[in-house]
């Protein structure tokens, strides 16, 4: 029996999650990714709280007409500068089952660059 995509992609999820945990000091960053938007957080799993989060659903973000790749840009740059806010450096990067390419790969790229450490 073959797996939906779905449930493929939950199954590249716990076996990431097995090896990766966030705290406070160094937290989880982990992306969803929709068809239309990208949504990001900053989780402490020792607390289980959300420290920061942004999205390309965010008023400055959606209001630029701009593609997905670089709608995830600037989502990256937007959770540097959350993150940056609450004196967090650097974080522990989780894919979430997707592909490290396209709106992922950038999102990630984008936050090195605004000065987090991944």
């Amino acid at each position: 029996m073959s797996l939906t995509k779905q449930e493929r992609r939950q199954r590249i999820k716990y076996r990431i999650r097995k090896r990766l945990s966030g705290n406070g000091e160094r937290p989880r960053m982990t992306v969803y990714r929709s068809n239309k938007q990208i949504y990001v957080q900053l989780v402490d799993d020792l607390t289980g709280k959300t420290l920061g989060a942004a999205s390309s659903k965010e008023k400055e973000i959606a209001t630029q007409k701009v593609n997905k790749i670089d709608q995830a840009k600037l989502v990256g740059k937007q959770i540097a500068k959350v993150a940056k806010e609450k004196g967090i450096d650097t974080v522990v990067f989780d894919r979430n089952g997707y592909l490290y390419h396209g709106r992922v790969k950038n999102l990630a790229e984008a936050a090195r660059e605004s000065g987090l450490k991944i």
